[in-house]
């Protein structure tokens, strides 16, 4: 009969150990739903971030060069006519002409990497807002 007891705290000791075992389980399920799953999810999305940021940044960089490229045969074009000119008027003309042009197209290049930057902005400031929100 001393047996009996024995079996009933064991019983009781197996019970409470699996009441544990239970508790410990939930406990990592919550942190895995709270903690681990919504850090894994921040660090995939600065990942793709970062990856969308170096991709802005080249866009912005080759469209630079196109515009030092533009900016550069026009530069030889004037200074081709300049050197063809008849008298210093025509070259000064073709200077001024040269300069007006210039004026007009850095503010328009400049403008476009204004867009540019801005459009890369607001897709920024979209994918790092929660769903659902405006």
């Amino acid at each position: 009969m001393a047996q009996q007891p024995r079996k009933t705290a064991s019983d009781r000791a197996k019970a409470a150990a699996d009441k544990v075992r239970e508790g410990a389980e939930k406990a990592r399920e919550t942190i895995k739903e709270r903690v681990v799953d919504p850090a894994k999810r921040a660090g995939e999305a600065m990942k793709a971030s970062s990856e969308k940021a170096l991709e802005n940044n080249k866009a912005i960089g080759l469209k630079m060069l196109d515009q030092a490229e533009t900016n550069t045969r026009e530069a030889f074009a004037a200074m081709r006519a300049a050197a063809s000119a008849k008298d210093l008027s025509e070259v000064m003309k073709i200077q001024g002409d040269f300069l007006r042009e210039q004026g007009n197209r850095s503010m328009a290049q400049a403008r476009e990497v204004g867009e540019l930057i801005m459009q890369f902005g607001r897709e920024a400031v979209g994918t790092f807002k929660a769903p659902g929100k405006k």
